[in-house]
């Protein structure tokens, strides 16, 4: 009679669509869990941050009141536009005196020159002396460097009328504007940040100890986290690792070339995924099923010596197919529970 009436119970639960759960909750068996596994190939996982390989600063190089910005942060700029105005108005007068000078001073040189074709005339004639030429050539040389004098002196006055104007050195994102209309700038104060969007790189810090002979080579990835699944992946275009290693941390500094991409900015969370050297322990691997998601806790089903699950939150990282890495929370050895809905049903039966 008893042996029918579990039957029935089982029917019944299969009509209703739920999952009978084998794990040890009294009458039924204990599951064999399989163990969190590592991957075939062994990836160490770094954190790392998106950088620009080319970004500036743009600062003053003269005092003056800042009066136009001519762009926001997030503006696409190209090489040579304005992005910021300083009052000037001093310099502009003083590069317009230069070169009024500049033109009087041709003036007066091509009078000396038509004077010493005339004075080189006579004297082929013998209507003046030789010191009367040389003196000649004189006034034309003086008057000649000092034409020269006033040219360059209204050069510089003219590129120091130029620094009240702040120019894109080349296309680019502005990052930052730290001052508004109005604000006093001094030379070295900055003014503007500016980073080239088609040229990024993702910088980790790596433990010596965990670098390997091919590290530097085609199996480095890049996780970009919350991108895309398309666009969460990416081979670096190049590797570098820096010469030199941190002597407080003992970490040495790698630099991966990204690809341009949409929503990538300097500033951004990254991972690096290098091929391991066997000194590193090997990641664990879990069941997608098996991930508990509750709010902003994420968690699996541990079982314990009985084969009772128990809740325990876990830091998850890369996905394989059907299955998950957990960073941390887990040890090696432990069993899960391999679907954390039939558990958590199982558990309520």
């Amino acid at each position: 009679m008893e042996l029918v009436k579990n039957r029935w119970v089982k029917g019944l639960l299969g009509v209703l669509g739920l999952v009978v759960l084998p794990l040890h909750f009294g009458l039924a068996a204990p599951a064999t869990v399989p163990e969190a596994a590592a991957p075939p190939t062994t990836l160490n996982s770094f954190d790392a941050v998106v950088e620009a390989e080319r970004q500036t600063v743009l600062a003053a190089q003269v005092a003056g009141a800042v009066v136009e910005i001519a762009v926001k942060p997030g503006d696409r700029v190209q090489a040579g536009q304005v992005l910021l105005r300083l009052d000037g108005q001093a310099a502009h007068q003083a590069a317009l005196a230069s070169a009024a000078q500049v033109r009087s001073a041709q003036a007066a040189l091509a009078v000396a020159t038509r004077d010493l074709e005339r004075q080189k005339q006579l004297f082929a004639q013998d209507y003046i002396s030789q010191a009367a030429l040389e003196r000649a050539e004189a006034r034309f040389k003086a008057t000649q460097a000092e034409t020269e004098a006033q040219t360059a002196q209204a050069a510089a006055t003219q590129a120091q009328a130029g620094y009240f104007t702040v120019r894109a050195p080349y296309a680019g994102v502005v990052a930052e504007i730290p001052v508004v209309v109005g604000d006093m700038a001094m030379p070295g104060r900055s003014l503007l940040t500016l980073y080239d969007p088609a040229r990024l790189r993702a910088t980790a810090n790596i433990p010596q100890g965990a670098l390997a002979g091919e590290a530097t080579g085609n199996a480095a990835r890049i996780e970009l986290p919350g991108h895309s699944e398309r666009a969460q992946w990416v081979v670096p275009l190049s590797v570098k690792v820096l010469p030199t290693v941190d002597a407080a941390t003992h970490t040495v500094e790698v630099r991966f070339g990204l690809p341009p991409a949409n929503g990538l900015v300097p500033g951004m969370f990254a991972r690096a995924w290098i091929p391991g050297s066997g000194k590193m322990a090997a990641p664990l691997r879990v069941p997608l099923a098996a991930v508990v998601r509750r709010a902003e806790m994420t968690g699996l089903y541990v079982l314990d010596a009985q084969g009772h699950p128990l809740l325990r939150q876990v830091r998850l990282g890369q996905v394989w197919n059907d299955q998950v890495e957990v960073l941390s929370g887990l040890n090696p050895g432990e069993k899960v529970a391999p679907d954390a809905q039939a558990a958590l049903t199982a558990a309520g039966n």
